[in-house]
């Protein structure tokens, strides 16, 4: 990955992991599911109207929609709302990693490299840590419901991450807008046999700031700005390099929720941190070969050609 791609990746990360507190913020006066309609129609329109239709198939779009935006959200909002700590939620939603890495390797033939496998045990490993020490001392019925939710819905953005290799080079901006289309209707639906007509129209009567700060924020920025990112990079490289970055948003979002809404990380948590991150970068390494006919060239020129490939070096990807 070039140095601007990766800069990139990273402020992904940061808008994801503040993303879980602004997500806990709307969910105080607001329905997961109506959350989840309101966000995706503020994405949708009225940009729609603006944005040309990009160029994958309708197929491709509506599968990023369902799997990506409606499967993954309106699960990862549920479980927050089934008393998911925000933390814990940036943290155990990394699973897509693994769902990615696998999903690619049996649908899109992307075989993971050692380096890859072993960065994905590591931060695998983080997570159990930072797990363990948000579960400590938890009930266990109680506490395992809503990581199982959370978790399905690491499965549906895996899932969303494979399809959306497909679009190729399609612009990432179109796709979040147009592919936003196919998310309002079905979960709102969704909700409605959830929660019920009452329930319903009373969480849009009752609308208030946090809900609209809330949805400024997950559609401004984690939606338009994050996934706009996220799918121009799955265009230009393998799943299974692009899907580590995300592994970056538990630290975050651990940070944001102490500051925040005063969730203080204790020492399991801040170790599993440091081994997602340590997880992260080793999945970015790999092994070069050493080119013989330019081992022995001196120039500026050369140098750079050698740096640039890596030769007989470990180098990030």
């Amino acid at each position: 990955m070039t140095p601007r791609h990766l800069l990139l990746g990273a402020l992904v990360a940061l808008i994801w992991g503040v993303n879980f507190v602004a997500i806990d913020l709307g969910l105080r006066d607001t329905l997961p599911l109506v959350l989840v309609a309101l966000r995706f129609a503020l994405v949708a329109v009225p940009l729609v109207f603006l944005v040309p239709k990009p160029d994958a198939p309708w197929r491709v779009i509506a599968g990023i929609g369902l799997f990506m935006s409606a499967g993954q959200f309106g699960l990862l909002f549920t479980a927050l709302h089934l008393g998911l700590p925000a933390g814990l939620a940036a943290v155990v939603l990394q699973c897509q990693m693994i769902f990615t890495l696998a999903l690619g390797a049996v649908v899109l033939r992307e075989r993971p490299t050692r380096m890859q496998l072993a960065g994905a045990a590591l931060a695998v490993g983080g997570l159990g840590v930072v797990a363990l020490g948000r579960l400590d001392g938890a009930a266990g019925f109680g506490a395992v419901v809503p990581m199982l939710v959370c978790v399905a819905a690491g499965l549906s953005w895996g899932v969303g991450n494979v399809i959306s290799r497909s679009a190729g080079g399609a612009n990432g901006f179109g796709i979040v807008v147009w592919s936003a289309l196919v998310v309002p209707l079905p979960v709102l639906g969704m909700s409605l046999l959830l929660d019920g007509p009452v329930a319903v129209g009373e969480a849009f009567t009752t609308i208030g700031w946090p809900t609209i700060a809330s949805v400024a924020y997950t559609a401004g920025l984690a939606s338009l700005v994050g996934y706009t990112i996220w799918n121009m990079l799955l265009g230009k490289y393998p799943a299974g390099l692009v899907a580590p970055f995300a592994l970056l948003t538990p630290p975050v979002g651990l940070a944001a929720a102490a500051l925040l809404l005063g969730q203080v990380p204790n020492a399991l948590e801040l170790a599993g941190s440091a081994l997602l991150v340590g997880g992260v970068a080793a999945g970015q390494v790999r092994r070069r070969v050493r080119d013989p006919a330019a081992a022995g060239r001196g120039t500026a020129a050369a140098q750079r050609a050698r740096l640039r490939s890596g030769d007989d070096a470990w180098t990030l990807e």
